[in-house]
């Protein structure tokens, strides 16, 4: 049997190649359960693995893809069986194995988690590992104690895959939600979702020398990090909580000191969605059944096919991209 796949290569100089391949199965990694994949999805880590960049793929050929949803074809363990719907997301799939930009993928069964019944396949990859980091952080900021009734949220990154799903899961929630964005015209996108305020990335992007800034935020979900990261902690009210979950422009806060933490009682929490427990992530993908409007995906959502990744991973690289991207490995 054959599988079609996006096959990334690396020539003996470096350069860095992508083609649409009909692979046999023998080229599979090995595993425990084979999955037919039905739909994968883009995020920045994948834009890193298309055009070698960041040092996420160690071994070439490589099928990058960090997340798939798809039908079990077959099985060793015990766990799953075929027909059994199933959705994968981090666990370095993509990155340091064969992912979810082919029609066939063979992964470890403990890297798998049960379909909600009320979610569909496609809708699963319009969630995918940026839905679920985002419902990851707002499980965080609710156990750190944050409620609609304490103030406005802010979310940086509004208007890509991380944020707008942010969004949407806390207005529905019940929350204020104010949405960060440098291109002002995802401002009506922004609204459809959930936003009640616009803030232009530019109100809160310098850096400013103060220790504290006025108290603005109860909560908020960063995906930036840099100096953005560090004026939002400024600006945030006392037992304030941010959820850390990017760094879309830099690993670095410069300006940044400890003072909201220690004359605030602010609180970062850092959000992995990588190796989280199964049962983190089982909990997590039924909260976003419930507390996503899934009706609003289709208003975050494009979708492509394999051969269009190439451009898409440069897009995405450089923030080009708006909500969430849903890949059909058959096409």
């Amino acid at each position: 049997m054959t599988f079609r796949a996006l096959l990334v290569e690396k020539s003996a100089e470096g350069a860095i190649s992508q083609s649409i391949q009909e692979l046999d199965d023998s080229r599979l990694p090995d595993g425990d359960v084979t999955v037919r994949v039905d739909y994968s999805t883009l995020n920045y880590k994948d834009g890193l693995c298309l055009t070698g960049q960041g040092g996420l793929v160690r071994t070439y050929p490589h099928v990058p893809g960090i997340d798939f949803s798809g039908t079990v074809e077959s099985s060793a363990d015990s766990r799953y069986k075929p027909g059994d719907r199933v959705v994968l997301t981090g666990w370095r799939v993509g990155e340091a194995w064969w992912g979810g930009y082919a029609t066939r993928a063979r992964v470890k069964a403990e890297w798998l988690v049960p379909l909600p019944d009320a979610m569909t396949a496609r809708q699963a990859m319009a969630v995918g590992t940026a839905g679920l980091t985002a419902m990851l952080a707002v499980i965080a900021l609710e156990k750190a104690g944050l409620t609609p009734d304490k103030g406005e949220v802010l979310v940086t990154g509004a208007a890509g895959g991380v944020g707008s799903v942010a969004v949407a899961i806390l207005a529905r929630l019940g929350y204020r939600v104010a949405a960060v964005t440098g291109r002002p015209e995802t401002a009506d996108y922004l609204r459809s979702l959930g936003a009640s305020d616009i803030i232009p990335r530019a109100d809160i992007a310098d850096p400013s020398p103060k220790p504290l800034e006025s108290e603005r935020w109860a909560g908020a979900v960063d995906s930036v990090g840099g100096e953005m990261l560090g004026r939002v902690l400024k600006q945030m009210k006392y037992d304030g909580a941010v959820a850390s979950i990017g760094l879309a422009a830099s690993a670095a806060v410069p300006s940044f000191t400890v003072i909201p933490f220690l004359l605030r009682g602010v609180s970062l929490l850092g959000i992995d969605s990588v190796m989280r427990p199964y049962s983190e992530r089982v909990a997590a993908w039924n909260r976003i059944t419930t507390d996503l409007p899934l009706g609003m995906l289709e208003a975050m959502v494009t979708e492509h096919g394999l051969s269009e990744l190439p451009e898409l991973g440069r897009a995405i690289l450089a923030g080009q991209v708006k909500g969430r991207v849903v890949i059909d490995p058959s096409r």
